[in-house]
C-alpha cells in the first residue's frame, strides 16, 4: 500500500472548509467523496486508503456517520479503524506497510461520500 509521497501536510488539510467537486469512487459507484480527500488521495499517494473505506461499507454501511483513524507506527505499519461517532469501534484493520506521510489522519463517511472533517 505504498504510491509514493508528495507534499501532504496537515496544515494544507486545514485549508479544506467544504467541496466545490464530488467525484465518484471508480469501483465502489455508491461512494462519492470530496476536494479534500482527494488531495489527501493525490498528495499522500493514498487513493489506497479512500479504497479501503469504500470497500468496507459492506460491513459497516448500518452506521450512518462513520470516523475513520488511520495511525501509522514508527515501523511504517498502520492501523485503520472505524468509529461509530460515539467512541465504539466498528471495523479495523491493520496495515504491514504505508508510506503515507502523516503519522495519523481522519477522514468521516456519511451521507454516501468520504470528507475531511474540516469539511463536514
Amino acid at each position: 500500500m505504498t504510491h509514493g509521497n508528495k507534499c501532504l501536510t496537515a496544515n494544507a488539510l486545514r485549508t479544506f472548509t467544504g467541496t466545490e467537486h464530488w467525484y465518484r469512487h471508480p469501483l465502489a459507484r455508491h461512494v462519492l467523496y470530496t476536494d479534500g480527500a482527494r488531495y489527501v488521495a493525490e498528495q499522500g499517494g493514498a487513493y489506497w486508503l479512500l479504497d479501503a473505506i469504500a470497500f468496507a461499507q459492506k460491513a459497516v454501511a448500518a452506521v450512518e456517520f462513520q470516523l475513520w483513524k488511520l495511525t501509522v507506527q514508527a515501523d511504517r505499519s498502520a492501523h485503520l479503524i472505524c468509529e461509530d461517532g460515539n467512541g465504539g469501534v466498528v471495523f479495523s484493520k491493520t496495515i504491514d506497510y504505508t508510506d503515507f506521510p502523516l503519522p495519523e489522519i481522519d477522514l468521516y463517511f456519511t451521507d454516501g461520500v468520504i470528507l475531511l472533517p474540516s469539511e463536514y
